[in-house]
């Protein structure tokens, strides 16, 4: 299942294309990826996004692209669950380029309403303790801090901090529009 196309009035969100592999290669191989356990040499920034694209196929639900109505890439977003997650996860990354804009926000809203369609009725963003920009961003998309919930294997609450994303309490996406 390829991953379905999002847009909203700034950006598009859709599958990865090999076009955005020297961009994340480029960012996941400097320290700003420290929140996501790297900086990453190539090759495993290769497998990180094939494992992203292939998660669609193996389980309905990975990872988008970022661009810009015109073209521009400017990062990921997606719902995530590798092996060692509890539990599903939307997580996203810019380029650095990008921060600042309001993309990272408005690419969630898109991507929790497309949960919230699609049948989840929870998710969670880990977040490594110190990553104060998206605690800020998980806050902003209305999470609650979950310190109950499972950390992914082989964690701490020293590693990683846990904000749950439900729908509204009406159960309805809404205000995720």
């Amino acid at each position: 299942m390829p991953a379905p196309v999002l847009h909203t009035p700034r950006l598009t969100l859709r599958g990865h294309v090999m076009a955005d592999l020297e961009a994340l290669c480029d960012l996941l191989g400097t320290d700003r990826a420290r929140h996501m356990g790297g900086p990453l040499p190539r090759l495993e920034a290769w497998r990180w996004m094939a494992s992203e694209v292939a998660m669609w196929d193996l389980m309905g639900h990975g990872v988008w692209g970022i661009e810009t109505r015109d073209g521009t890439f400017l990062g990921q977003i997606g719902i995530t669950q590798p092996p060692h997650f509890p539990e599903a996860e939307l997580g996203w990354t810019l380029l650095e380029d990008a921060e600042g804009a309001g993309y990272a926000s408005e690419a969630a809203q898109a991507v929790l309403l497309w949960a919230w369609e699609n049948g989840f009725s929870s998710l969670v963003s880990y977040i490594t303790p110190g990553n104060d920009r998206s605690v800020a961003l998980a806050k902003r998309l209305g999470a609650i801090h979950d310190p109950e919930a499972a950390l992914p294997e082989g964690e701490t609450p020293a590693d990683t901090v846990v904000f749950r994303h439900r729908p509204d309490a009406d159960g309805s996406p809404e205000a995720y529009a």
